[in-house]
């Protein structure tokens, strides 16, 4: 008997994702959970283990393919299936035709009326034509600048992408004086012939990149930055680390300063809640989450991965460092679940292990604030009358303007850094 194998759920609002590895070949011999598929969403990169057994006869997939939630990925020959029915993936249906919309081009002296008067012709058309397919980042983006992703009359294809929903933003935002949203990404730039000068490679931007070319685009040109700078003394903490650091290598972790780093922020989130915050602009709120999951920047050979370790001040140090050390080897070789990578409050960036001596890190929308750490170096400070070396920690802060002040940026920092410089051994136990 043939077995059709479908791409499971992968997640919460993930519809699809990109086919890294086939694993299976016509004529192999697939078990259950065995992994079959190496899988790229926006999010990570996972394996997805088989739920059929049997001889494959077909494989309808290969390298680079976009594969959607439900979709045929390969069919056996059964020789035996032990399938709960329940938690089978019914194929998903294709998008209705979009109905067209024409609107006439517009010139400079018409370019306003046209935009107001294709606006409505666009809802009514999209409305018109049922569920709008979209991906997961579409859909946050479009409730981020508050924009009905229904109202999206979609590209073609049928699917609504990131160009359609910041188009129509700048189709709603037009004013009186024909300005656009300030949520607009600008048109991309007509690149010259670089063959001209000399030899080029071209390499496709993976899945993971090209999610974080858009999310960066999307925040930075929508978030008003600042950063904040400060230095913390951590001489007495790195003492510390190096006395308990084989307390927690026994566990399984490495005392690592973000370790540390993240038990010391749990505090101060508590301490500024407008920190572990996000910003609904469509219903003029601030939402302050009373949980604390802080995502832990990861440098991958894909690109930045940002793995959340949850509820960080219900958890000691050692316990911190454990799951980091895990979490982090998980992100890099691929093995790191969608949930893992999801419902982060709050990021650090660590980037002290490569150099440099402050950088302005770009907040993970849609947090708020973001923190980021270079390399320690050895300073003279002034103290009790006399210059002493002291090992000093250089931190950078960078927060969305639109929910927190300078003054209470400052504070935040200034909180960390002294957390910092007066370490307890309470902080690994407990």
């Amino acid at each position: 008997m043939s077995t059709e194998f479908r791409l499971p759920g992968l997640g919460e609002n993930v519809e699809s994702g990109a086919v890294t590895k086939v694993m299976i070949a016509v004529g192999d011999t697939v078990m259950e959970n065995q992994s079959v598929l190496e899988i790229e969403t926006e999010k990570a990169a996972l394996e997805v283990p088989s739920n059929v057994s049997g001889v494959v006869t077909e494989v309808r997939v290969k390298e680079g393919d976009v594969l959607r939630v439900g979709q045929v990925a390969f069919i056996v020959e059964a020789t035996s299936v032990s399938v709960d029915p329940a938690s089978r993936v019914l194929p998903v249906p294709e998008p209705p035709e979009p109905a067209s919309v024409d609107v006439p081009p517009a010139s400079e002296t018409s370019g306003r009326h046209d935009a107001e008067q294709a606006l409505p012709l666009a809802r009514a058309a999209v409305r018109r034509g049922g569920p709008v397919a979209a991906s997961p980042s579409v859909r946050q983006l479009a409730r981020e600048i508050g924009v009905d992703i229904n109202e999206v009359p979609p590209s073609e294809g049928g699917r609504v992408t990131a160009e359609d929903v910041k188009r129509h933003a700048r189709g709603a935002n037009v004013d009186t004086g024909g300005a656009v949203s300030r949520a607009s990404a600008p048109a991309p730039t007509l690149l010259p012939d670089f063959t001209r000068w000399g030899v080029i490679e071209r390499q496709p931007m993976t899945t993971v990149r090209k999610r974080t070319a858009e999310g960066m685009t999307y925040a930075w040109t929508t978030i008003p930055h600042v950063t904040q700078f400060d230095k913390a003394d951590v001489t007495e903490l790195e003492a510390l680390r190096a006395k308990y650091a084989k307390r927690a290598e026994k566990a399984g972790g490495k005392l690592t300063m973000t370790a540390i780093l993240l038990k010391v922020l749990a505090g101060a989130l508590k301490k500024f809640p407008q920190f572990n915050a996000s910003i609904d602009t469509a219903a003029n709120e601030v939402i302050l989450k009373k949980y604390y999951n802080i995502g832990v920047a990861v440098d991958t050979d894909r690109g930045l991965l940002v793995p959340v370790i949850r509820d960080v001040d219900q958890k000691n140090i050692i316990e911190i460092a454990v799951e980091l050390n895990g979490l982090a080897e998980r992100a890099r070789t691929r093995k790191a679940t969608l949930d893992e990578m999801q419902g982060g409050t709050f990021t650090v960036s660590n980037l002290g292990g490569i150099g440099g001596t402050a950088f302005t890190p770009i907040v993970n929308a849609p947090e708020v604030a973001i923190l980021g750490v270079s390399r320690s170096q050895i300073e003279p400070m002034y103290i009790d009358g006399r210059f002493q070396p002291r090992t000093m920690l250089p931190l950078s802060l960078s927060y969305d303007h639109r929910v927190i002040d300078g003054a209470d940026g400052a504070r935040f920092l200034r909180w960390v850094c002294e957390a910092i410089e007066q370490p307890v051994v309470l902080f690994l136990e407990g």
